[in-house]
């Protein structure tokens, strides 16, 4: 084979191979441009899916968000009516407070033998909710008032079996003209209960203590000097009235615990017992504080301050025809509420003097 028909040959198959590379590359590209369409019709249906995913359920998220802003909303107005009834109108003068009636119930008989409870403890309790200093006003149970809503005179223990904490929380509410913000009830049970899930508390005993009373089922006998109190023990502390005082010594004792049993509280070996003390306000303290109420209320707790609280007892006097009657000292009292609640003109002169 000459030359020249190699030459030839060799062209030929070049041209070949050109052909077939030309050929697959066209192959090739026509496989990328199927799949990129396939690709990009796959990327829209899932793009079409989610957009409709999204659709249905943005409206089905958007109606159960309207449903449960209107439950919500209906759970906050009938809230709103209950607090109504509890304490009636607060205040916006006191909104820098958190006011809290304590009532502790004892049990009793009317005047037809029938068995009722009565406030046997009542303390008007006043938090500064940016300082976290608390002030407590201690009032006598036999503290004469007129009822709220025109119900007529009475002791102020006897309005808790008239009408129950939201009459007392309106009687008390008329008497100093300061609004309460809740109220918390507890029975000499769930006291015992308390005090026992704190750990007792440290007091000393002022006197011996020597009180029988079957009727009431009261047995106290207790000896003068630093004890330890329980519960049931604080409970007789309480209620012992043997000596010439009467209820008014029980008044000041009643003050004298309360410093005692705070200042435990606030105690660093009392932190592991909180949650059993959570247990028992929440099954056994009937309260007015609710849900809504909660994220308020815990950061008052949170901000109390450690310095024991000021104990205020109720001005006045017994009534000169009956020393079972405490009759309140109406100028003294408005004293100490003004002392207790500054208006801002009271502020500003205090100010001006300092």
């Amino acid at each position: 084979m000459s030359d020249y028909d190699t030459e030839d040959l060799a062209a030929q198959l070049a041209s070949e191979n050109s052909r077939e590379n030309i050929k697959r590359r066209r192959t090739q590209r026509a496989r990328r441009r199927r799949m990129a369409i396939l690709r990009g019709l796959v990327r829209l249906i899932c793009t079409v899916f989610l957009l409709v995913f999204v659709g249905i359920s943005g409206y089905y998220l958007i109606g159960w968000g309207v449903e449960a802003y209107h439950d919500i909303r209906e759970m906050y107005e009938a809230y709103l009516v209950r607090q109504e009834e509890n304490r009636g109108e607060v205040d916006v003068r006191f909104d820098g407070y958190t006011n809290v009636l304590v009532l502790g119930l004892d049990d009793a008989v009317n005047m037809d033998e029938a068995p009722e409870k009565r406030a046997d403890a009542i303390l008007l309790m006043s938090m500064e909710n940016a300082t976290g200093k608390v002030r407590i006003l201690n009032i006598p149970r036999d503290t004469w008032v007129p009822m709220a809503q025109g119900k007529g005179e009475t002791r102020l223990s006897h309005v808790y079996a008239v009408g129950g904490a939201p009459l007392m929380v309106r009687t008390i509410n008329q008497m100093f003209d300061i609004s309460i913000h809740q109220y918390v009830v507890i029975d000499m049970d769930t006291f015992e209960k308390i005090v026992d899930a704190v750990g007792g508390v440290d007091l000393y005993v002022e006197r011996d203590m020597d009180y029988d009373d079957p009727e009431a089922g009261l047995s106290i006998h207790m000896r003068q000097g630093y004890r330890h109190l329980d519960g049931a023990e604080a409970e007789q502390y309480l209620r012992y009235r043997g000596d010439d005082l009467g209820d008014l010594g029980r008044t000041q004792r009643q003050q004298k615990f309360v410093k005692a049993f705070y200042a435990k509280l606030l105690r660093v070996d009392t932190l592991p017992k909180i949650p059993q003390l959570a247990d028992i306000l929440k099954q056994d303290v009937t309260t007015s504080a609710e849900l809504f109420d909660s994220v308020h209320i815990g950061n008052v707790v949170r901000k109390l301050n450690a310095q024991p609280p000021r104990t205020i007892m109720l001005p006045g006097d017994f009534a000169r025809d009956d020393d079972t009657v405490w009759i309140m000292d109406r100028a003294a009292t408005d004293k100490i509420i003004r002392e207790l609640f500054p208006s801002e003109e009271t502020e500003g002169e205090q100010k001006k003097e300092e």
